[in-house]
């Protein structure tokens, strides 16, 4: 999935990219309501964690805004300790969820995804190529009954293959999907991945569900190699 954290204490925010993507999310940062704004309607995300006190515009504003856009993407606003007005008032401006601050990590990741699921946003029960079965709600990848462990890394750059439905995708959208927009390391990272998932999924199946296009990107067979 990716997300986009507007948040402008800044250690809370880096310490929230760095968690969610070692979940295997994609994650963009914004430290102020302007530009929280810009880039939700920029690029499309699964799912916006809000801090409704931001400079600029605060949280408030910017959900009324997407709304009033026409954007329906799920939104999970983070309010005060003991905050219930500012609970009403997030749900009453468009907000999906609330999570009151200091919150718990597991519980923040856990409504993300709850939140996705329950929206239905990209998010079918589970994505079928052949015996080759990913289910992005539960995390899994079936390979006939065999059960193929992967790292979150690993399953998303599977899962963002597999929403192309059998359609090339390039590098730059795989590092854009399960990295994140402002990705600058070595981009050699998706053939690393790339070439884990044959090991994983093709391999010990004699399968060959992982191709590459040379020049353009990757895909995943239809028929699950």
């Amino acid at each position: 999935m990716r997300v986009l954290v507007v948040e402008d204490e800044r250690r809370l925010a880096a310490a929230l990219q760095r968690g969610l993507r070692a979940e295997g999310f994609a994650v963009d940062l914004a430290h102020d309501g302007e530009e929280g704004f810009w880039l939700a309607t920029e690029h499309d995300y699964d799912v916006i964690v809000l801090d409704i006190m931001l400079p600029g515009l605060n949280g408030y504003r910017v959900c009324a805004r997407l709304r009033a856009a026409g954007d329906e993407t799920p939104i999970l606003m983070l309010t005060a300790k003991d905050g219930e007005y500012d609970e009403a008032e997030a749900l009453d401006t468009g907000a999906d969820d609330f999570l009151s601050k200091p919150f718990s990590y597991v519980v923040l990741v856990a409504r993300l995804r709850a939140l996705v699921r329950r929206t239905g946003r990209r998010l079918p029960q589970t994505l079928a190529f052949g015996d080759l079965a990913i289910d992005p709600a539960r995390r899994t990848c079936v390979r006939g009954a065999v059960e193929i462990r992967l790292t979150a890394r690993e399953f998303a750059v599977l899962e963002c293959l597999a929403r192309a439905g059998g359609g090339v995708v390039s590098k730059r959208e795989i590092l854009e999907s399960v990295w994140d927009a402002a990705f600058d390391g070595d981009p050699n990272i998706v053939e690393v991945h790339i070439s884990a998932l044959r090991r994983k999924i093709d391999a010990p199946f004699g399968r060959s569900a992982v191709g590459t296009v040379r020049g353009v990107g990757y895909r995943l067979a239809v028929d699950g190699g």
